[in-house]
């Protein structure tokens, strides 16, 4: 029902800056709580941020806290995740996801998905 599209992912220097944006149809976008996730080769999937429909609500894994951003523009159907700071261990394949109504962090609640975008930190 929803289709998810990530672009803006790429090779970027330790320290440089990068903006992902996730573009959805086939769904009422504000009716859905958004969130990325990232996986490195050989690791588990793991919770980056979310936020909630109405952007009144955001988290953030300690991980990213203070380097990254998430935000989301409902008439135009897009997430973004503003990544500055970046380290080379943020390099993994990112992914957006959205679930029905309410945020959560939890990976296994959201229902649909994207095909994920490379980001790679240079050292």
């Amino acid at each position: 029902q929803v289709q998810l599209v990530e672009s803006g992912g790429g090779l970027v220097q330790a320290g440089g800056s990068l903006r992902l944006s996730c573009a959805a149809s086939g769904g009422t976008f504000s009716n859905y709580a958004m969130g990325w996730f990232r996986q490195a080769p050989g690791k588990e999937r793991e919770f980056v941020t979310a936020i909630s429909r109405s952007a009144g609500s955001t988290y953030y894994a300690d991980s990213v806290k203070g380097r990254f951003t998430i935000s989301r523009d409902n008439a135009k159907n897009t997430v973004y995740l503003q990544m500055n700071s970046l380290k080379p261990e943020d390099t993994a394949v990112y992914y957006c996801a959205a679930r029905p109504y309410w945020v959560v962090a939890d990976k296994y609640e959201y229902n649909y998905w994207g095909q994920g975008t490379q980001v790679t930190v240079s050292s």
